[in-house]
C-alpha cells in the first residue's frame, strides 16, 4: 500500500498535464467545433426568451410535477407537439472563463487524487511502470469520460459529442496513468 501523501507530486503533475492537454484540445483543434449546434433563428427565440428573465440554470420543457401528470393527456399533447427542450441557462453577460478554469484544475486534482487513492491501495512501492499504469489510468478514464455517457442515455446529447468527450477522457486518464507510472515509488 502508498499512502496518497506520497503519491502528491504525480497527483499534481497530472492536474498540470490534463490541464494543457484539455486547452490544447478544445483551442487548438477543430474536434469539438460541432458540438453545439446554432438555434434556427437564434436572435428570435433569444428574445422570446429574453422576457422571462430566466434565472440561471437546469430546465425541461416540458416538465410536469409528479408522474400522475406525466401520464396525463394534456403532457402526452405537449410533448407531442414539442418542442422538448433540456436546456442549461448561464448568467448573461461576458463569459469569464476564470472561475471554470480553476474548477477544472480543481476536478483534475480530484481525479489525481482518487488515482492516487486506488492505485495506493491496489500496489506496494517498487511495482513496475505498466501495472501502476493500468489502474492509475483506468481510474482516472473512468473519472473524466464514463460518467458523461449517463447525458446522451437520459438528456439526448449528441452521441458523437459524448465520443468526442469521452476521446479526450481517454487522452486524460492516458497522461495521468503515465504520470503515476513515471513517479511511482521505489
Amino acid at each position: 500500500m502508498v499512502s496518497l501523501m506520497s503519491l502528491w507530486l504525480p497527483i499534481l503533475l497530472s492536474a498540470v498535464l490534463v490541464f494543457v492537454a484539455s486547452s490544447v484540445i478544445h483551442m487548438m483543434i477543430p474536434m469539438h467545433k460541432s458540438d453545439h449546434s446554432k438555434l434556427p433563428s437564434e436572435a428570435e427565440a433569444m428574445e422570446a426568451l429574453r422576457k422571462y428573465n430566466i434565472p440561471p440554470g437546469d430546465y425541461m420543457v416540458p416538465r410536469c410535477d409528479n408522474m400522475k401528470d406525466m401520464k396525463s393527456p394534456e403532457f402526452a399533447e405537449k410533448m407531442k407537439k414539442g418542442p422538448v427542450i433540456v436546456m442549461t441557462v448561464m448568467p448573461s453577460g461576458p463569459m469569464s472563463m476564470g472561475p471554470s478554469l480553476v474548477q477544472w484544475f480543481i476536478y483534475s486534482l480530484v481525479v489525481g487524487v482518487l488515482a492516487a487513492y486506488v492505485t495506493g491501495r491496489a500496489l506496494g512501492p517498487g511495482e513496475p511502470y505498466l501495472k501502476v499504469f493500468r489502474f492509475a489510468g483506468a481510474t482516472a478514464f473512468i473519472a473524466y469520460a464514463i460518467a458523461l455517457w449517463q447525458d446522451s442515455i437520459w438528456y439526448k446529447r449528441k452521441w458523437s459529442t459524448t465520443i468526442k468527450y469521452t476521446f479526450d477522457g481517454l487522452i486524460y486518464g492516458l497522461l495521468t496513468a503515465g504520470c503515476f507510472g513515471w513517479l511511482w515509488p521505489r
